[in-house]
């Protein structure tokens, strides 16, 4: 498996670097701070949450999010995640502030910051499955402490 570690280029990031293998992310991560991007995507029906699969927080209810590549402007890498992770295009309302995940670096994984952006879908929908992907007005459990507080204390979901 490889990781992108920059805007997309003929190999994956501006000047032609390569993807990081696996174990270069992992070697990377392990010692600096990883910025990521938090996809907040807001309707009439609530925000839009949806359950980690593989790795340490597997069943967890999330913010879709993703690492930010080398060279990517933020709202790219927004629009990116959202492709990516969603399968749809997002408008990119404004930012809402940065995440800390001290439940990462304490349980020894990484240490993620994310810039959390509230978004608009453009045109498609986004379709649930209850046990995947869904809206949520309530926070459903179990999730992210970090990012429970983050919906609470910025008023998108209710506890």
């Amino acid at each position: 498996m490889t990781h992108d570690s920059g805007a997309e280029g003929a190999s994956g990031e501006p000047g032609g670097r390569p993807a990081l293998s696996e174990s270069e992310f992992h070697a990377i991560y392990a010692r600096v701070p990883r910025l990521t991007v938090e996809v907040v995507v807001e309707s009439s029906q609530g925000i839009f949450l949806t359950r980690r699969e593989p790795g340490p927080c597997a069943g967890l209810w999330h913010i879709p999010g993703g690492t930010v590549r080398f060279g990517e402007p933020l709202v790219a890498a927004v629009k990116r995640v959202a492709s990516t992770e969603l399968g749809v295009e997002v408008s990119v309302e404004r930012f809402l502030g940065y995440i800390e995940y001290p439940s990462h670096y304490l349980n020894n994984l990484d240490s993620p910051v994310g810039l959390a952006f509230l978004t608009h879908l453009e045109g498609g929908q986004l379709t649930s499955d209850a046990d995947r992907r869904s809206w949520f007005g309530a926070l459903p459990e179990p999730m992210h402490a970090e990012q429970r507080d983050f919906l609470l204390e910025h008023r998108l979901v209710r506890s």
